[in-house]
């Protein structure tokens, strides 16, 4: 059933309404009329907020990427955490988020690899948010003298990389693995090991 008419129509409850019309149709069938339509209006309304579906599409993208980063950066903030747990605190809640998104809801995080896979430029800001939190945690470490790394931005994608396994959406897949936890510690305390001063 539509909302009601008297709701205002804001950018987020378009994105919102977005996503539920992506979970039902998928992405190549859903449209802006079946938003406009879910919304109860009509298309030029949706045009007013997002100019084309591609910049729909494009914003549903970037907003769900920055969930996320949101919650990572609570943790890469947290003052009087020290840099190895910060760290492991950070690889470990982005693994978590990665899997309930492919675990909680297959449909909607199959649509999002295809949208990932359209919107380029969101998904290589979100990469470099996320190492931007990375290289800030593990400067900390540097400067506390807990981690040691000559080139701090070229540590925290390495440590990006190896842990892909674990929140690149490819491998999703194998996040239903029974040893995948076993294989995560195993891979980040590695990686965490390696850094220590």
């Amino acid at each position: 059933m539509p909302p009601a008419a008297a709701e205002p129509l804001t950018p987020e409850r378009i994105l919102e309404t977005t996503e539920d019309v992506l979970r039902r149709y998928g992405p190549t069938k859903a449209t802006v009329v079946d938003v406009a339509r879910a919304l109860g209006v009509s298309h030029g309304s949706v045009y007013r907020h997002f100019p084309s579906k591609s910049a729909l599409r494009e914003a549903v993208t970037d907003r769900w990427l920055a969930r996320s980063v949101d919650r990572l950066e609570e943790i890469a903030s947290a003052p009087s955490e020290p840099a190895p747990s910060k760290l492991e605190a950070w690889l470990e809640a982005l693994f978590e988020a990665k899997r309930h998104k492919a675990g909680d809801d297959p449909e909607l995080f199959a649509t999002y690899t295809v949208l990932l896979a359209e919107n380029s430029g969101v998904v290589d800001q979100h990469l470099s948010a996320l190492i931007d939190q990375l290289a800030r945690i593990i400067g900390e470490g540097v400067e506390a003298g807990s981690l040691a790394a000559p080139d701090v931005r070229a540590a925290a994608r390495a440590v990006f990389d190896a842990t892909g396994r674990f929140h690149d959406p490819q491998y999703a897949a194998d996040w239903r693995s029974p040893t995948i936890v076993a294989e995560f510690e195993a891979v980040t305390g590695l990686v965490i090991r390696g850094l220590r001063a």
